[in-house]
């Protein structure tokens, strides 16, 4: 079972959590590739925000996302900051570039799951996984979100489309951490195991 992970991450969180969901979906024997969706904005822009260059700079060696990647992939699971309650440019570009399998049909079936952050606890987390659930239905994709499926969903913020945290402006996770990767490890051993299912 072949699972792919894209995410667009400004200053860590999502690649922290990208890495938590590869690291539960190697875990049970899923091989995964993590890939990051590539960054759009221009050096000027960037450089105006320390954290987000120091970020760039530390992540350089994870591959940029291809269309390959997406014809690789059994399931997909994507994870992406809120911006402006909708899914950051980046990924969305991404999410864009990939008509061409669209026609040819080859999303047809693949399994999606999403999971999301912003800084403050109203601030378009569920908005931002649901943007992305709107285009995987248009890539006839089949949606796999944890729901209600197990407690830890609660202890993690209480989001049944997809795990999502809220950071603080130091970068603090209002959330329980451990709840919050046990959460993500519970969607991604969701999503492996309807991916298999379908695949069957």
């Amino acid at each position: 079972m072949k699972l792919l992970i894209v995410y667009y991450s400004m200053t860590g969180t999502n690649y922290k959590m990208a890495n938590w969901a590869k690291e539960g979906a190697e875990e049970i024997g899923a091989e995964v590739r993590l890939v990051k969706a590539p960054e759009i904005v221009p050096a000027e822009v960037m450089n105006t925000v320390p954290h987000w260059k120091a970020h760039v700079d530390a992540t350089k060696d994870i591959p940029n996302a291809t269309l390959e990647d997406l014809d690789w992939a059994d399931a997909i699971i994507f994870s992406s900051p809120s911006r402006f309650g909708g899914v950051a440019s980046q990924l969305k570009q991404f999410i864009d570039s990939a008509s061409s399998l669209w026609m040819e049909g080859k999303t047809v079936n693949k399994v999606v799951s999403a999971m999301s952050s912003a800084m403050n606890l109203h601030g378009g987390q569920e908005v931002t996984i649901l943007d992305i659930y709107k285009s995987m239905f248009h890539w006839s994709a089949i949606v796999v979100a944890p729901g209600y499926s197990d407690p830890i969903t609660f202890a993690a913020g209480g989001n049944p489309y997809g795990t999502s945290v809220t950071v603080s402006q130091e970068g603090k996770f209002t959330e329980d951490e451990e709840s919050v990767i046990k959460a993500i490890k519970h969607q991604v051993k969701r999503v492996v195991e309807m991916t298999k299912k379908i695949k069957a």
